[in-house]
């Protein structure tokens, strides 16, 4: 009888990417809860803004592709350790200038190595997984979760005591690089995973984008979902349920918590129902949650949506990279890169998609919107089936095979 419990090394590497994905939650949320006070220290105006914020992402996305063909010449891992201390540093430069350009510069530094830095995470994240031989990818974005409720309390503590954002940012970066350096040395790169990820490129075994487009779809319409949160909650309870200024700003944080929670069971209801069953009770509770949204009487009723949100939307972008590699065995890595981008695709479309159906329209039929695209992922839902059959318990494979 073989031993089918994990080797320390793989615990091991387990463990240091959680806390890479629980740095990078943290770095991302002081970044995006003090846009405000980025905006009053360059003096940049609220036509202004908006460029700013839309470059983050298009730039990610450039970093994602980047990252696909960056892999073919050395491991994820590698370029995870090179480009996580690039974006912490981008994030004090950010906060540390005094003229636009130099905030320009910043932003575009941080944009790159962001989109390099979420789709090597993920990379490895599901070679990991297929190591692991069951379903261990919630746990890693249950991370991320959590260092964004961390970052975002900071951000926070940074709001109320009225520190400059140097202040604010310095020692947290001079703390959170040797950290993310430290747990570095034991990153698990699949050395053959990786190798046959090339070799498949180089047979021509290339991603095919219509197969990929499903599990596209699923990655931007979650994002959507999660853009819409984390947008237009707090403007949503105040406007338009006529909540005070100070419970306007719970139900992001209750958003987060739930995601929190629903991501650290996750991976409990994938080995126990599987991930169809996951995915189509997530885009569910997800589409249920933007009802109570759109016709709630008052701000604990739609705090009660939003909870739902959290629990619903949680597990769908964790599972979507999963199926990616799934789908790719042999690329799973180019995949993962590509499906990435919709991830920034989702971000640029959501915030801008809701506030302008809700300025022509109203903006309780605008959170129809993006409760009618999370619904469209249950059509969706059989591509997250695993691929082929042959799960011991029903839901889990060997894991020589398993991929996601």
């Amino acid at each position: 009888m073989t031993d089918s419990r994990p080797s320390r090394r793989l615990r091991q590497g387990r463990a240091s990417l959680a806390i890479s994905f629980f740095v990078q939650g943290a770095i991302f949320a002081l970044l995006v809860t003090r846009i405000p006070a980025l905006q009053d220290r360059y003096g940049i105006s609220d036509g202004l803004l908006p460029l700013f914020l839309a470059a983050v992402p298009i730039l990610a996305g450039v970093g994602s592709v980047g990252t696909e063909h960056l892999v073919k010449r050395m491991r994820p891992g590698l370029v995870l350790r090179a480009v996580q201390p690039v974006v912490s540093v981008a994030l004090l430069a950010a906060g540390s200038g005094t003229t636009v350009w130099q905030l320009a510069a910043a932003l575009a530094v941080f944009g790159l190595t962001v989109g390099a830095l979420d789709a090597s995470m993920n990379m490895l994240g599901v070679s990991l997984q297929r190591a692991y031989g069951r379903s261990i990818m919630l746990g890693f974005h249950g991370a991320y979760s959590l260092g964004g409720i961390a970052g975002a309390s900071l951000a926070w503590v940074g709001a109320h005591w009225d520190l400059p954002l140097p202040t604010l940012y310095a020692p947290l970066v001079a703390t959170l690089v040797p950290v993310a350096l430290i747990a570095g040395r034991w990153y698990v790169d699949r050395q053959g995973d990786h190798q046959a990820d090339h070799q498949a490129d180089d047979h021509g075994a290339a991603v095919s984008m219509r197969a990929l487009l499903p599990l596209c779809l699923v990655m931007a319409f979650a994002y959507i979902g999660d853009s819409t949160v984390s947008n237009w909650s707090a403007k949503y309870l105040e406007d338009v349920l006529h909540s005070s200024e100070q419970l306007a700003t719970v139900p992001y944080n209750v958003y987060m918590v739930t995601t929190l929670l629903g991501r650290s069971f996750g991976d409990f209801g994938v080995r126990r129902f599987g991930a169809v069953a996951v995915v189509r009770a997530g885009a569910l509770l997800a589409g249920a949650g933007f009802a109570v949204v759109a016709a709630a009487p008052g701000p604990w009723v739609g705090m009660g949506g939003f909870t739902l949100l959290g629990l619903g939307l949680c597990v769908l972008v964790p599972q979507t990279f999963a199926a990616a590699g799934r789908l790719f065995p042999g690329a799973s890595d180019a995949a993962v890169a590509r499906l990435n981008i919709f991830n920034y695709v989702g971000f640029l479309i959501g915030s801008p998609l809701v506030g302008a159906l809700g300025g022509a329209w109203n903006y309780r039929a605008a959170m129809l919107v993006p409760m009618a695209l999370v619904l469209v992922t249950i059509r969706y839902a059989r591509s997250f089936t695993p691929v082929p059959a042959g799960y011991g318990d029903g839901h889990e494979r060997p894991r020589t095979v398993d991929v996601g």
